[in-house]
């Protein structure tokens, strides 16, 4: 027989258990395509000036995202407005690729009237998803870039005692429109019992003013039971406190990135010091929860509530689909070419 002879040749073998078909493969191919297509993310960073955010974000994913940037000085953040500067990089590790947009919003909060300056940033959230739905709403809907934010890290000052009225306002207008995650900005200034005091207040605040933060899912029933701790100690250490720095000191003989003072070391990647890992863990082990949550929930809501005004696109900076002018040009001559040759 044929089959037999193929068999033989060892093409099509079988080496699995009778009744095995194949298909527990699948998520294999999944994730072959996965790691060839790449993966995309944007995250933005929200906060007043001077509580570390660009060199916290260098630290989180060991690259330089800002290496042109100029400081202003005070006079000029008296009348600065915000803006929104993004940064993107592209990021392999292990064969694995990650487009990482970050949107940084200087000027935030350095205003003596910051009563709007959050506008400029929910403009630029909706007109992502602008963006994205008329992208999607195209003829052309195979290379869609996603430049949705996925996530927001929201740096709260280690000074104050609580959230401040710009920290409530902020927050409680961008909740229904992206996850947010705030940060205790500059963690070693402050004691351990100082940071566990200023986080229960900002916690208390948070469901005082009914302000949506972004929950972490929780692990479910057939996860190992060190990822099920892992869940619990990343839910109970929000707001996270953190200490970021590019620079290597050394540290009980060995290389290390930190913070160096007169009474000792700080270490970032040091959990008995600050949270910084624990934020890297759960922005990076939860990064495929937040696009979901943001496609599922923040994006649909947009989209439903765009349908309901009528479905015309407000964003005139998207140019039209070339294609689809195209076609319509092409109706409207065939069109009066048939009315003209018609009696």
């Amino acid at each position: 027989m044929w089959w037999s002879h193929v068999l033989q040749q060892g093409q099509f073998t079988n080496p699995e258990t009778p009744g095995y078909v194949g298909f527990a493969n699948l998520p294999n191919q999944v994730h072959r395509k996965s790691v060839k297509k790449g993966f995309e993310f944007t995250l933005m960073v929200v906060g007043e000036s001077g509580l570390g955010k660009s060199t916290l974000i260098n630290s989180l994913f060991l690259t330089d995202l800002y290496p042109e940037r100029i400081i202003p000085g005070a006079a000029e953040k008296i009348e600065r407005t915000v803006q929104i500067e993004a940064s993107t990089v592209e990021i392999e590790e292990r064969g694995v690729k990650l487009r990482l947009t970050v949107v940084d919003t200087p000027g935030y909060g350095d205003a003596i009237n910051s009563q709007d300056c959050f506008s400029t940033i929910i403009a630029y959230i909706d007109d992502q998803f602008e963006r994205y739905l008329h992208d999607e709403s195209g003829l052309n809907r195979r290379h869609i870039v996603d430049n949705r934010v996925h996530c927001c890290f929201y740096f709260i000052s280690p000074l104050g005692h609580g959230l401040k009225p710009l920290d409530v306002q902020f927050m409680k207008a961008i909740h229904n429109k992206v996850n947010v995650v705030p940060v205790i900005a500059k963690a070693d200034t402050l004691t351990l019992r100082e940071r566990e005091r200023l986080k229960r207040r900002i916690l208390d605040e948070i469901d005082e003013h009914s302000i949506k933060i972004y929950h972490l899912p929780d692990a479910e029933s057939d996860e190992d039971e060190e990822f099920k701790e892992q869940t619990r100690t990343l839910k109970a250490s929000i707001p996270f406190a953190v200490v970021g720095s590019n620079q290597q000191i050394e540290a009980k003989g060995k290389k290390v990135r930190g913070r160096l003072y007169p009474w000792g070391v700080v270490e970032v990647e040091n959990p008995e010091h600050n949270d910084f890992l624990k934020l890297r863990t759960m922005l990076i082990t939860h990064m495929q929860d937040l696009q979901e949550v943001t496609q599922d929930l923040h994006y649909e809501n947009f989209r439903s509530e765009r349908l309901k005004r009528g479905g015309r696109f407000e964003l005139l900076e998207v140019p039209p689909d070339p294609i689809f002018l195209l076609l319509q040009l092409a109706l409207f001559h065939f069109s009066s070419q048939l009315s003209t040759a018609l009696p």
